[in-house]
């Protein structure tokens, strides 16, 4: 049994499937652990969320902001753009079913016995264990309701960026959602910040890899990620755990063995 951790897909179903055939995925004994962004800006991203649905027994995924987006574009609150290549979702005729099921995917995937916890984005320096589980869930209580429009509707803004136990409302919704599928850098006392995207050794003074920050989550936890492309899954902190190798941009669909504790890529498919 073997636990198989992948980067975000992005569409990327060719990839997706090449990666999963030279891992020797066994549908019945391992179990895939999906960084999220599972779909929008590749190709086939009605393929890539038709595969993982099939899996879905057998997979353990979170929650991506393009995952959240194309939620919000279906539910009619933002325009679908080309650039997000998914028209072919939006016209499936499955697309109902689907959506339902990527809609009560979580935030955050935790496993106490692998000591392994996984996000999309990050984890913020300012929570502890208890705080980052409480909070993923009171987001995926809202987004299992009936009101989830209300929050995919306000989800979107840079605001408030920094943590604090009196937050309320959507306004706490929507920090918790920023962390979990949005940061990247912070400041030392853990603001975040959503203007700069680059390696960290092009960012600007002041600012920090969330993951290089002293962090309040046990240190023997795994701490596994997406999001991050231009980190090109090279991270030297412990227990780090970077997946987003930019398939989607010409680069690399990685999977991480956790058992074995070794990687694999395929390499994205030439257009």
């Amino acid at each position: 049994m073997a636990t198989l951790i992948i980067g975000d897909i992005h569409g990327s179903y060719d990839e997706f499937m090449r990666l999963l055939d030279k891992a020797s995925f066994n549908e019945k004994e391992d179990t895939i652990w999906l960084t999220g962004d599972i779909v929008a800006r590749g190709k086939d991203s009605l393929s890539v969320l038709r595969e993982v649905y099939q899996l879905k027994n057998s997979v353990k995924m979170v929650l991506g902001n393009h995952d959240l987006h194309l939620l919000a574009i279906d539910a009619g609150l933002v325009r679908d753009k080309a650039k997000d290549k998914l028209d072919k979702v939006l016209k499936a005729k499955d697309k109902e079913e689907l959506l339902f099921w990527l809609r009560k995917q979580p935030l955050v995937q935790y496993c106490h016995k692998l000591k392994l916890i996984m996000t999309h984005a990050g984890v913020s320096p300012q929570w502890d264990l208890s705080t980052l589980l409480t909070a993923a869930e009171e987001v995926k209580m809202v987004l299992q309701s009936d009101k989830y429009k209300d929050l995919l509707a306000q989800m979107y803004g840079d605001t408030p960026n920094s943590w604090n136990d009196k937050l309320k409302g959507i306004p706490r919704l929507r920090f918790i959602l920023n962390v979990l599928t949005r940061m990247r850098y912070c400041s030392k006392e853990g603001a975040l910040d959503f203007l700069c995207k680059d390696a960290p050794n092009e960012a600007p003074s002041g600012l920090y890899p969330w993951f290089t920050l002293p962090r309040k989550i046990p240190a023997e936890y795994t701490l596994a990620f997406g999001h991050w492309a231009a980190l090109n899954g090279k991270v030297d902190e412990p227990n780090i755990l970077a997946l987003d190798t930019g398939c989607v941009w010409g680069g690399e669909l990685t999977l991480f063995n956790f058992e074995l504790k070794t990687k694999m890529s395929v390499l994205a498919k030439i257009k």
